[in-house]
């Protein structure tokens, strides 16, 4: 009998064919590849993201967050005006094309350091009808293919994971990119850099949304009080998981 994992890969990848190729996909899945990896797709708030590169696959705890964000986005994008986001460290670009999806006349920037994951973004923008002329993709470490460019918001879910913590499950450390994982002593260092980096990148009164663990929650408040406002929310867990950073 099928457990729950291999009836949605069967029908999700295989059209219910219980063929020799999907006999070798649940062997994959029993050794530890997510499912995701082996469907080739999840969905994430109202788009289907794509994962050919194998990028951080999206999780329930940032489609959460993420909601919130574009629910705060009708206030600026009320009516005709264009309004500008940044999807920092996209990996997928599931957070950006989730944003565009929402509002068409929203223009998305990614920023991506691997390289390779440049193509997963543009599929999953052709994929979800994301017009050519609303979006650009950077390669480059945080804000350093950016010249000159200020948001309305920055959203990200950067590397943040304390390695020291060891909360990453086993299939997670063997299989997802530890170059989106990890973010340094206390899972800090990029967050620092991004906290420290964004108001030049921001608009007056322009939102800075982060993902995070709960320890470091009250870092971020003191790396940001020079020049944010800082709300700290939990998540559908009740784990204080992101904080959203209002531009002084």
């Amino acid at each position: 009998m099928l457990d729950k994992e291999e009836e949605w890969l069967l029908r999700e990848k295989y059209s219910g064919e219980k063929s020799e190729a999907f006999f070798a996909a649940c062997q994959q899945l029993k050794n530890g590849t997510p499912l995701a990896y082996l469907i080739g797709h999840i969905p994430f708030l109202n788009t289907k993201i794509y994962l050919n590169t194998r990028p951080l696959i999206p999780r329930p705890e940032t489609e959460f967050w993420v909601e919130k964000a574009i629910g705060d986005m009708a206030k600026i994008a009320d009516g005709d005006k264009p309004f500008k986001v940044l999807d920092l460290c996209a990996g997928s670009g599931c957070i950006g094309i989730a944003v565009a999806k929402k509002y068409p006349l929203a223009h998305i920037d990614f920023v991506e350091l691997d390289r390779k994951h440049q193509d997963t973004i543009k599929k999953n923008c052709l994929e979800n009808n994301i017009s050519e002329n609303n979006y650009r993709i950077f390669v480059g470490d945080l804000f350093s293919p950016l010249t000159g460019d200020t948001y309305d918001f920055i959203l990200s879910n950067p590397p943040y994971i304390d390695p020291i913590l060891n909360r990453v499950e086993k299939t997670v450390k063997d299989h997802e990119p530890s170059l989106a994982l990890y973010g340094g002593n206390l899972g800090t260092e990029l967050l620092e850099k991004i906290i420290t980096e964004a108001p030049k990148h921001l608009k007056f009164q322009g939102q800075l949304w982060l993902e995070h663990e709960p320890e470091q929650a009250e870092i971020i408040f003191k790396l940001a009080e020079n020049n944010f406002t800082t709300t700290t929310h939990k998540d559908q867990y009740q784990v204080l998981r992101f904080s959203q950073l209002v531009l002084k």
